[in-house]
């Protein structure tokens, strides 16, 4: 029994020995990669973000005037559409309803729109209504685009 055990042993350290001999070649390093740039690209300045609107026939940036207007439209409807700090989303939200406005004369496809677009939907089912998008249709059509 003994020498079973031992030859069984030494049969398994042989085939241990045996596999870590094969295939041991070392393989060259990687080269080093090129580290990654840590600045951000630059946005596009207002020059070219104007002619992106123009081109896709969107209004351009509201003055300051027409801006403070549109902002307080959206807060008389309900001060929870424009999220703290984000007022520059909803002026840019605004624009691209834009769009829709010159693309869509279903004033019911375009009140949805509008509660997708300022993600009324998923964020205050509440005043998720018809009602509500026909009004925030209107201040998009009153404020950033009132030649549509």
């Amino acid at each position: 029994m003994r020498k079973n055990i031992t030859a069984g042993l030494v049969v398994t350290a042989a085939l241990v020995l045996a596999l870590t001999a094969c295939g041991t070649t070392l393989k060259p390093e990687r080269p080093a990669t090129a580290p990654v740039p840590t600045t951000a690209e630059p946005s596009p300045g207002p020059e070219t973000r104007a002619s992106a609107r123009a081109a896709a026939g969107l209004p351009p940036e509201p003055t300051a005037t027409a801006r403070q207007a549109y902002l307080d439209a959206f807060n008389t409807i309900d001060t929870r559409i424009i999220k703290p700090g984000k007022e520059d989303q909803a002026v840019s939200r605004g624009i691209n309803q834009c769009g829709s406005l010159k693309n869509t004369k279903d004033e019911d496809k375009l009140a949805q729109t509008s509660l997708e677009r300022f993600t009324i939907s998923s964020r205050l089912p509440d005043i998720a209504t018809p009602e509500t998008g026909k009004k925030i249709t209107r201040a998009v059509r009153t404020h950033p685009c009132p030649d549509l």
